[in-house]
């Protein structure tokens, strides 16, 4: 099968051929229809982060296909499903972690794309346990970033305890951010999107954002202030000021949600201001296979747009470029 590869940290992937993968017990085979390009994905290829994955390697982790071979003892699945494949491709199952329904902090978890080969190829293999099946309607290109960029930012609005009538600020408006505040409004959320370019400010106002701040041209702690300040700010924005700027502008009791992950590991965080307004951080991780079915099915009855573009795998480079230069609108997702 064809394959994007990562061979060096320091090197363009490679597209080529690569031995089809056969599934062991316990596992499928998919045939890959479509697979969304993750920043994560980014990183994981420049091996960015202080645990790195092993090249060589697969990148990937917003596959989509249709499931054509069954290992052994798998009885959930059928030959012909559409599923998806996301981040979390493997935890024991069996830790306190798993068994409250925070697997994904399971320490024993092997990521897709990452631990285990992802799918930007033709073909790739997967725990039969850790897969969700796509409702029937959805288009694969679309169901690809739900798998990783819908269920993360669902994940946040849930755990920043978003409720109807709270301002929520969403900072970075963008293959994250769009869906953010999509799910921020589905919980009742007046939404604020923060952002540096007037094109996804364009975007975040046509998918129904109350109110709008160019952080380029405005300081967006002053602006949202000024409106009483927000209950709940969501940072997918990886930049250090971002996450600063996002905690000066909560209200007193706000909940300061963070996503993104900047490659410096570190921001100012005043203590006084903190403890005195009683402000919550939470960390919050992409969500587990339960959210990623709430994510499914609020697709399904059409609560959620996705905005992405398609290229081709060969393109995968290309694609890296124009996701780091900030030329893509929203998500883009690869077809083999």
């Amino acid at each position: 099968m064809r394959a994007a590869v990562v061979t060096s940290f320091d090197q363009p992937l490679v597209v080529r051929e690569v031995p089809l993968p056969t599934p062991g017990e316990g596992q499928i085979r998919v045939r890959v229809e479509a697979s969304g390009l993750c920043h994560t994905d980014i990183h994981a290829a420049q091996g960015d982060w202080p645990v790195k994955p092993n090249p060589p390697f697969i990148p990937g982790h917003e596959g989509v296909g249709i499931i054509e071979e069954l290992g052994a003892g798998v009885t959930q699945l059928s030959v012909g499903d559409r599923v998806a494949v996301p981040w979390l491709g493997y935890a024991c199952g069996t830790c306190e972690y798993c068994v409250d329904g925070w697997e994904t902090l399971c320490e024993s978890q092997l990521n897709t794309g990452y631990a285990i080969d992802g799918g930007h190829a033709e073909f790739l293999v997967a725990d039969a346990r850790y897969v969700i099946t796509v409702p029937d309607g959805i288009d694969p290109a679309e169901a690809a970033p739900l798998t990783c960029a819908g269920v993360t930012t669902y994940k946040a609005v849930k755990v920043g305890g978003v409720a109807p009538g709270d301002r929520v600020a969403i900072f970075g408006i963008g293959g994250l951010g769009h869906l953010a505040q999509q799910y921020a409004q589905i919980f009742g959320g007046e939404t604020i999107a923060v952002d540096v370019t007037e094109e996804k400010l364009a975007l975040a106002r046509d998918l129904g954002a109350a109110h709008t701040v160019n952080a380029a041209e405005t300081d967006p702690v002053a602006a949202i202030q000024a409106l009483g300040g927000a209950d709940v700010a969501v940072v997918l924005a990886a930049s250090p000021k971002v996450l600063e700027q996002a905690h000066a502008s909560l209200r007193r009791g706000g909940r300061l949600v963070l996503v993104s992950l900047p490659k410096d590991n570190a921001m100012s965080l005043p203590i006084f201001e903190t403890v005195l307004k009683g402000i919550r951080v939470i960390g919050s991780i992409v969500g587990t296979r339960k959210d990623l079915a709430e994510v499914f099915r609020l697709h399904a009855a059409g609560r959620t747009r996705v905005l992405y573009e398609t290229r081709k795998l060969d393109e995968i480079n290309t694609a890296i470029d124009d996701v780091l230069a900030s030329r893509v609108p929203a998500r883009l997702v690869l077809i083999p």
